[in-house]
């Protein structure tokens, strides 16, 4: 969405937010007991494709954390827990993002790895973090707890990963006084909690399905709004694909969501045994008679309309031969029900508040609503506060 941001329209919706802010949301809201606490380690959200963070202009217009309903990190802070917004690449791979938000919670230049940045194509080094820490401490004893939406749910995995197996690609091609710290490992119990939410773990089929796969709605009213709602949706892929014709292919975000190259990324990250981890996905469709799966058009934003349908009724074989089985129609406008549940082979179980174990994924339910739906909504506004709060509050009583 940052992508498509022009000056205009960046002033539109500032206007837009102002009035929002007058007649949005006020009701009451739930109450953090911090009685019950254990702990109360940072919180630090990363966001999605085409999202962005506190480090990013927009976010003072829009707050991606919150959208119309207000800035979700200030009203956190406000109930007493400390919650931080992470900036990282809109578009690019899992990877990279791991490396900037490293870069960011430590206060220091973005190193990519020298093995990574030489194989990829794009110089090694990034934006220069250097007294500007998203946080003021991050060590074994002040731990933090992160929570990524959609592709940041890729990126929180892979960052925890490498925090504690570090990246042997990067220890064998750098020598020991330039190697990264990030890349050295032996700092997984920095890390209390990750929470994945609506995250394509799995992958996506929004990444297969062509407009050849839109239902046929049989009037011409029904094909001209399937046509523009494809459009909306292909402005997605747009966004999140290769625009740097000397970057690999490989380091975008595009590449991980598809199916393969997600399961290939699963089989390389660590789930350590000694944080909690939680997974939301959501859904906002429903079965048909023929039992495939429709978008319900009052939870679902235009902009997803047209993936959800056709995600709604795809079947299909990957390139490197999974099978896409109907169990992967349910979905939330852009990501599979069934994929944001837990990695495939990664310990899960469904979520059980008399049993919460740590490294494992614990399944929360489904969440009734789109993939903005946990942001807080666009035009389908969805106030999340007593959500997070009721989140955070258990994690804190853990």
């Amino acid at each position: 969405m940052q992508v498509f941001i022009s000056n205009i329209v960046y002033k539109f919706i500032s206007l837009i937010v102002s009035v929002a802010m007058l007649f949005g949301y006020s009701g009451e809201c739930l109450k953090a007991d911090s009685t019950e606490w254990n702990t109360n380690y940072k919180y630090v959200f990363v966001h999605g494709l085409s999202g962005w963070g506190s480090y990013d202009a927009a976010y003072k217009v829009m707050p991606y954390w919150g959208m119309f309903g207000g800035d979700l990190m200030k009203y956190l802070n406000d109930k007493g827990f400390e919650c931080y917004a992470a900036s990282v690449a809109p578009n690019l791979s899992a990877w990279d993002r791991a490396c900037e938000l490293y870069a960011q919670l430590t206060g220091n230049v973005v190193d990519y790895g020298k093995a990574h940045s030489e194989e990829c194509g794009h110089e090694r080094y990034g934006t220069d973090y250097t007294g500007r820490a998203l946080i003021d401490s991050f060590s074994r004893e002040d731990k933090i707890n992160l929570l990524g939406h959609s592709f940041g749910g890729a990126t929180v995995r892979l960052f925890a990963s490498i925090m504690e197996k570090g990246a042997e690609a990067e220890i064998a091609a750098t020598s020991a006084e330039e190697l990264s710290d990030f890349f050295k490992g032996g700092k997984g119990d920095w890390i209390y909690s990750v929470t994945a939410l609506a995250a394509p773990h799995n992958g996506t089929t929004a990444y297969m399905v062509d407009k050849e796969d839109m239902p046929e709605t049989g009037n011409a009213f029904g094909e001209l709004t399937n046509e523009i709602q494809y459009k909306l949706s292909s402005m997605i892929k747009t966004a999140t694909g290769v625009t740097d014709e000397t970057r690999s292919e490989k380091d975008y975000a595009s590449y991980d969501m598809y199916i393969d190259n997600a399961l290939e990324l699963n089989s390389t990250i660590l789930t350590l045994k000694d944080t909690y981890y939680f997974s939301f996905p959501c859904n906002a469709t429903e079965q048909r008679e023929d039992g495939t799966y429709a978008p319900v058009e009052e939870k679902m934003e235009s902009l997803f309309i047209a993936s959800s349908k056709a995600m709604g009724a795809y079947t299909g074989e990957t390139k490197g031969g999974y099978a896409v089985d109907e169990s992967w129609q349910m979905n939330d406008g852009l990501v599979n029900t069934l994929s944001a549940t837990a990695p495939f082979g990664a310990p899960s179980k469904d979520f059980d508040i008399n049993s919460i174990e740590k490294g494992i994924w614990n399944i929360m339910p489904v969440y009734d609503g789109d993939h903005m739906s946990l942001q807080g909504g666009l035009l389908k506004p969805n106030y999340v506060r007593d959500f997070y709060v009721e989140h955070l509050s258990m994690i804190n009583s853990l």
